[in-house]
C-alpha cells in the first residue's frame, strides 16, 4: 500500500513516532541529515504527506541530503527545541529548519509531563507580548546553541507571525518575506493575475492549503536552495 509517496514500512514510522518521515530504524548509512521543525502546518493536517512545504522542499538536493519531518500538531517553539535536542543521538541532524509556530503558545511541565498550552488555555490570560517575545527568543537561543555545539546549518521561517522579530545575526538564515499564511495568494502584473475570492484551505477546513504549501516551498528554496547542501 501506498500513502502519498510513503510505504507501509514508512507508516510504522507514525505508529510507533507521531512523526510524517520515513523509519529511522535502521538510520541509513550515508547523506547528511536535515531535521524539519514545526507544528500542524509543517506536519500538515489535512494535507496528504506529500502535499506538504516540508516534502516539497525535501526533493531538493536529495543526492546529499536527507530529510525528517519531525513537525507536531499544537506544538510551541520550546517544543520543537525538545524535539530537536531529543533526536540529537538518533538523527544527529548537519541542517536544521524551523518553521516556528504562534509565539503566544507555551509549554508547561506539570507532572512531569511537558503540556503545550494553546491560544484558549486559561494560563495564558497572564502572560503579553513582551513576555511572548521572551518566551520564542529563549527558544531561538537554545536552538542555535543546539547548532553551536553540534556545527548545524540553521534556517529560521514562519507558519504565521513574525513581524515583530528582528536578528541582523540571523538574517542571512531567515526568510522574513513571507509566512506560510501570507505567502498566497499572491498577485504581479505579469504572470500571476488571476483572482482568488476564496482562500486556500487544507481538508480539514481550517489549516493552509496546497496552494500555500507550494508556494511557501518555491519561496523557501528561492531564498535558502543553493545553502542546502
Amino acid at each position: 500500500m501506498k500513502y502519498g509517496q510513503y510505504s507501509d514500512n514508512d507508516l510504522k514510522t507514525f505508529e510507533q513516532w507521531p512523526f510524517r518521515c520515513p523509519s529511522w530504524d535502521p538510520m541509513p548509512d550515508g547523506k547528511k541529515n536535515v531535521v524539519i521543525l514545526g507544528c500542524s502546518h509543517t506536519y500538515g493536517v489535512g494535507l496528504e504527506p506529500n502535499e506538504t512545504w516540508a516534502h516539497i522542499v525535501s526533493q531538493h538536493n536529495t543526492k546529499q541530503l536527507r530529510y525528517w519531518n519531525l513537525g507536531q500538531p499544537g506544538i510551541s517553539p520550546e517544543g520543537c527545541v525538545r524535539i530537536l535536542y531529543s533526536c540529537e543521538k538518533v538523527i544527529n541532524p548537519n541542517i536544521i529548519i524551523v518553521c516556528w509556530p504562534d509565539i503566544s503558545r507555551r509549554e508547561r511541565l506539570t507532572n512531569e509531563v511537558a503540556l503545550n498550552l494553546l491560544g484558549k488555555d486559561e494560563s495564558l490570560k497572564y502572560e503579553d507580548n513582551e513576555t511572548d517575545m521572551n518566551n520564542f527568543l529563549k527558544s531561538v537561543f537554545f536552538l542555535e546553541k543546539y547548532a553551536e555545539k553540534n556545527s548545524c546549518e540553521t534556517f529560521h521561517c514562519f507558519a504565521d507571525w513574525y513581524k515583530d522579530f528582528r536578528d541582523e545575526r540571523l538574517r542571512p538564515r531567515l526568510l522574513e518575506t513571507h509566512t506560510l499564511k501570507n505567502c498566497w495568494p499572491y498577485w504581479n502584473s505579469v504572470d500571476a493575475r488571476d483572482f482568488h475570492p476564496e482562500p486556500s484551505r487544507a481538508r480539514d477546513g481550517m489549516h493552509y492549503g496546497i496552494d500555500n504549501h507550494k508556494r511557501f516551498a518555491a519561496l523557501f528554496l528561492e531564498r535558502f536552495g543553493p545553502k542546502l547542501k
